[in-house]
Formats: structure tokens, C-alpha cells, sequence
């Protein structure tokens, strides 16, 4: 009685180990580190490597370390000035290829990393930097669409003359027509090739008069696709502000949430953020060099000179074919003929007319796609804010056209899969730039950051400390091993969360503050249940196992109903109450293994099979 098998020994010995392998990397800290990485779809190379210790050499700035992983670069430094240094001649001297950012990088052992371990992720506010909550404007969106389908409506129904006029009304649109007959003609037109219009039955007594509407299935693919357009533009802009583990995700149908650690410039980031970007598509100039017009300094006429973001440069024509405002939709796939990765793309009503002209005149040539990009920079200068605007043109593909199109075409030619989807992502974020406001901003700076984890361990400690006092006072050796269950419960918590990468916030640190409370509440019935046992019969090894036994049921019950809350708290809730939903789930799961099993295994060891007189309880 009283006695576990030297297997189940080994494994609760095993887990407890285990969980003290994976929590020790919190134990190192985090050292001041600059993060290279690439600026577009090429892997960070050894040579890259060799060129930033060089670059750090060559003026004399110290660093501890260098390293390569992850596809990317990271260099440690002894103190924030040598950093901040750091960073501002590697971003010159490497230029827009790559992203420099600073960045807080854990000092874990090598060996440790190489087993998976990590340092727990913490949040925004214990890191410091900015929070903006951005709402896309959804009627802007559905009033663009608008827009759009009226357009195709004019174009579509001008054939054959079919309509009188035509005209928006809202969110609709108005069709008067001259007869019947051509009204009929019409609608079978419209139902064919615009089939996510919506024709209203309305109690109107004109006939000839006609309104559409877009289909409710229509708007929500609009609506979020506006929002996911906006999503990967901001992770691309996020980029010139060199964080290096922003935060942008959706948050309920029309907001998205942007957490920059580290920045504390929020005018910076607000200027980075409501950036203007388009696309354009332009013809290559065949006939003539890009290098005799750099060497001569002058560009043939009806040309323009351009550059890829690797330098190498391109003559394209002046005309520009389509822009992004003309896009409608663009996803990545496989060309089934030659099994190479490529761009399908759809253009509006005019952009399709635009491209199917040129595709015909100019067939076999090539076509590039040209991202521009406009930046406004606030700067001081004579003691005064300025800003300061510029304009960046990128060309991020040159293909050849293979046949004539119009608003469906591909886009081959392309490196790699990794490299369609990106090319994609960049079509579709440039065409569709959905109005965003701020609605909410907050800056929290490094040092209350550091404050806020101060506090935040202290909170912890206090009420550990006070758990620890009041159990062994009470229930003196049976107190102590609850305190050790206790201590191993918080090892078990922190392993947990650094193995899952989940983000520790302040109120997830205010859930394992709860969880040491429940934790050792559980105890607390267990000796409670045994003090009443020993009062009702005289076998002390008895008492030991009923009160284990007959308190199981009561903590289970305790410990799955406050689960159940913690799960609908991280299903329902955002931000803080997830947090706080995660570190109280994962304390509730530890803490049964440590107050019922952990602490039974304990007092096997101390009490099991011997003759007792009394228990020290």
C-alpha cells in the first residue's frame, strides 16, 4: 500500500526532468543583437555572413558574436551603443536588399538549442514598442466594387445599345432601358457574364426601370480579400521599420492588429503604415542596352531606365499598359504544360481591353511588372519637422508574352513556387489599397516594459512565498512536499509555454499567479481528506491512501470546470484574455500531475510501507 512501481517512479521522474531541460533557457537571459535578414525571396548566404563582420570590422565596432541560421543573421553586442551603431551603418553599407532590426536574442547555450530549447516569447507589454488596432473602411471597399461592376455594366450592355442610361444609386446600381425586349436581352447578359449581381424584385411601376445589387456572397469575398490585401501590404511595409517579430493579424471582420516590439517612434510607424504602393505593367525596350544608356548618361526616347531590387538594370517603355488600380484578383499555381510555377492574374473590363491590344501588337516581347512605392519621412531639419517624400521603383518580374489576353493571363518565368506566391501576394496588395484608420495606439517604452516583468515576478514570488509559509506551518512535512509539487508545477508551467512559443503577457502572468493558488488548493483537500480518515480509523497507510483516493473526484471536478472557462475564455476573448486563458489552461493540466501524482509519489518515499505511529499532517 502506499507504493508506486519503480516504472511509474522513472516516468514522473522522466517528465519532471524533462520540464526542467525545457525551462532552464529562461534562466540565461537575452542578449542585444542586430538581425540581417533578405529583403525579398534569395536565402542569406555565408558570403553575406563574411560581409557583415567586415563591415563591423572596418569601423572598429565591437560584437560578441556572429552566426548564421535560420536564414538569417544575427550579431550580439556587449551594451545598446555598440547595437544602435550597428545597426545604422550595416542598413548603409547593405543597402535595400536586406532588412536590418533590432532584437533581443536569447543567450541559450548551444547544446540546449540544438535539444529545442527555447526561451519563452514575451509579449508586447513586457517588451516595450507600439500597438495600433487599424478598421478597414468596408464601405469604401463595397463602394469601390460598386464602381467596378458599373463599369463592367456600361461596357458590357453598350454592345447592341441595350440600356437608355445607367447610373449608381448607393449601394446599387440603376438600369433604365428603352424596351422590353432589350431589357430581356440584358438580363440574360448580365445573369451569364456578371453572375455576382443580384437583380432586385422591387413593387416600381416602371417596367423599363432595373435595379442590381452584389450579391451578398460577392461582398464577403470583397470584403475580405480587402482585408487580406491590406494584411500583406502592412507585412511588407512593416519591413523598412526593421522590427524583427512584428505582430500583424486579423482581428474580428474589419480590424487588423499591428504590435511593433521595439519601436517607439510611432510617427514613424504611422508614416510607414499609411504608405501609398501600386503597380505598373510596362513593355521592354528590346532595341536598346540598359548599359549604354547608364554609361551615356542618356535614355533612348519613348524609354525609361529601371533597376530589379538586385541592381540589375532595364529599359522599359514609357506607355504603361495596366496598373495595380486594374487588378481584381491574382494567385499563384503551376503551368500543367512545362510544370514550372506561375502568376494567374484578372483585370478589370479596362485594364483587359489595354492588355489584349498590346498582347497582340506585341507578341513574344516582354512584359514587366514595375512596384512603386511612395514613403513620406519626417525629418529635422534647422530645428524644424519636414517631410521629406520619395518614390521607389522595383521591377519584380520581366517575362515574355506567349499569347494573347485580356483580363486572365499568367505570369511564367518565375524562380520558384516561394517566389509565385510572393509575386502574387504583391499583385493582390497592390490591387486593392483599402482606406485604414487608427483606431487605437499605444507606445509602451522598453523601460516600463522591463517595470511591467519586474512587478510581474515580484507578484509571483510574493504569492509563492506566502503559499510556501502558510503550508508548511499548517501541515508541516505533508506542507513541504505540497511546496515542491508547488515549485515543480511552476518549472512545468514555464516549460510548457517556452516548448509551445505561446507569448507571455501580464495577464498570462496573472493567470499563474492564479494557477499557484489552485494548484495547491488541491492539496489543501487532499490533507484535509486525510486528517478526516486518521480521525476515523487507526491504520495510518489506510488514511494516506483513502485521502488520495477520495479527493481525486472532488479535484477533478474543481480543476475540469474551471478548464471549460479557461477554454471558452481563449475561444471568445482577444489580446489579454487569450493570454490569460493560456498560462491558466496550461497551470490547470501541470498542477493536477504535480498535487495528485507528484506529491503522492513523494510521500510514498517518505511514509510508504512502514509502521506509523502518527503523521506529521
Amino acid at each position: 500500500m502506499n507504493h508506486y512501481s519503480g516504472l511509474r517512479n522513472a516516468l514522473i521522474a522522466f517528465f519532471l526532468l524533462l520540464s526542467a531541460l525545457y525551462a532552464l533557457p529562461n534562466v540565461f537571459g537575452s542578449d542585444l543583437a542586430v538581425q540581417i535578414s533578405s529583403a525579398g525571396d534569395a536565402a542569406i548566404e555565408p558570403s553575406d555572413l563574411a560581409k557583415v563582420t567586415n563591415v563591423l570590422k572596418a569601423k572598429s565596432i565591437r560584437y560578441k558574436s556572429a552566426g548564421l541560421s535560420n536564414r538569417r543573421i544575427l550579431v550580439r553586442f556587449e551594451n545598446n551603443e555598440s547595437q544602435l551603431s550597428a545597426k545604422d551603418l550595416l542598413k548603409t553599407e547593405l543597402g535595400r536588399n536586406y532588412v536590418v532590426a533590432l532584437n533581443l536574442a536569447p543567450s541559450v547555450p548551444l547544446w540546449l538549442s540544438d535539444l529545442g530549447g527555447r526561451a519563452m516569447s514575451l509579449g508586447l507589454d513586457l517588451r516595450g514598442g507600439v500597438h495600433f488596432l487599424l478598421e478597414v473602411d468596408m464601405q469604401a471597399v463595397l463602394s469601390m466594387s460598386i464602381d467596378k461592376y458599373y463599369n463592367e455594366l456600361r461596357t458590357l450592355l453598350r454592345d447592341g445599345r441595350l440600356y437608355k442610361s445607367i447610373k449608381k444609386e448607393g449601394d446599387s446600381i440603376a438600369i433604365r432601358f428603352k424596351t422590353l425586349e432589350l431589357k430581356d436581352k440584358a438580363l440574360v447578359r448580365i445573369k451569364s457574364d456578371l453572375s455576382d449581381l443580384v437583380v432586385l424584385e422591387t413593387d416600381n411601376q416602371d417596367e423599363l426601370l432595373v435595379q442590381v445589387i452584389i450579391s451578398d456572397d460577392a461582398q464577403k469575398i470583397a470584403k475580405s480579400s480587402a482585408l487580406k490585401q491590406n494584411i500583406t501590404t502592412l507585412r511588407n511595409r512593416v519591413n523598412e521599420l526593421g522590427v524583427a517579430e512584428p505582430i500583424i493579424q486579423q482581428q474580428g471582420l474589419e480590424r487588423i492588429v499591428v504590435q511593433l516590439p521595439g519601436v517607439q517612434d510611432t510617427a514613424r510607424a504611422k508614416e510607414i503604415l499609411g504608405a501609398v504602393a501600386t503597380l505598373e505593367f510596362r513593355l521592354v525596350d528590346e532595341k536598346n542596352d540598359p548599359q549604354t544608356a547608364i554609361q551615356s548618361g542618356r535614355t533612348p526616347a519613348g524609354s525609361k531606365l529601371y533597376y530589379f531590387k538586385d541592381g540589375r538594370p532595364l529599359l522599359l517603355k514609357t506607355r504603361v499598359i495596366a496598373t495595380g488600380e486594374n487588378i481584381t484578383g491574382a494567385s499563384s499555381g503551376v503551368d500543367q504544360e512545362n510544370n514550372t510555377p506561375m502568376v494567374n492574374i484578372t483585370l478589370d473590363s479596362a485594364g483587359g481591353r489595354s492588355m489584349l491590344d498590346t498582347t497582340k501588337k506585341y507578341l513574344y516581347s516582354r512584359m514587366a511588372v514595375v512596384f512603386i512605392e511612395n514613403k513620406v519621412e519626417t525629418l529635422r531639419k534647422d530645428g524644424k519637422i519636414v517631410k521629406k517624400r520619395s518614390t521607389t521603383k522595383d521591377i519584380i518580374n520581366a517575362a515574355t508574352i506567349q499569347g494573347t489576353f485580356s483580363t486572365r493571363f499568367q505570369i511564367t518565368g518565375i524562380d520558384s513556387a516561394r517566389e509565385a506566391r510572393n509575386l502574387a501576394l504583391l499583385l493582390r496588395a497592390g490591387s486593392l489599397s483599402a482606406p485604414i484608420e487608427i483606431i487605437e495606439e499605444r507606445t509602451i517604452g522598453p523601460s516600463l516594459g522591463a517595470d511591467n516583468i519586474e512587478k510581474g515576478v515580484l507578484s509571483v514570488i510574493s504569492g509563492f512565498a506566502l503559499v510556501l509559509l502558510f503550508m508548511a506551518i499548517r501541515y508541516r512535512v505533508f506542507g513541504l512536499v505540497a511546496n515542491i509539487a508547488l515549485t515543480l508545477n511552476l518549472v512545468m508551467i514555464v516549460a510548457v509555454l517556452s516548448l509551445l512559443q505561446a507569448t507571455l503577457t501580464l495577464p498570462g502572468i496573472a493567470g499563474i499567479v492564479l494557477t499557484v493558488g489552485m494548484a495547491v488548493d488541491a492539496n489543501v483537500l487532499i490533507f484535509e481528506r486525510i486528517k478526516e480518515e486518521l480521525g476515523a480509523q487507526s491504520n495510518i497507510q489506510k488514511a494516506i491512501s483513502s485521502g488520495y483516493d477520495k479527493a481525486v473526484l472532488t479535484i477533478a471536478d474543481a480543476n475540469i470546470t474551471t478548464l471549460i472557462a479557461a477554454l471558452v475564455l481563449f475561444s471568445f476573448g482577444t489580446g489579454p484574455i487569450k493570454g490569460f486563458a493560456i498560462t491558466l489552461s496550461i497551470g490547470i493540466v501541470t498542477s493536477m500531475f504535480t498535487a495528485i501524482i507528484v506529491s503522492r509519489a513523494i510521500i510514498n518515499k517518505i511514509y510508504g510501507g512502514k509502521k506509523l505511529k502518527e503523521l506529521s499532517i
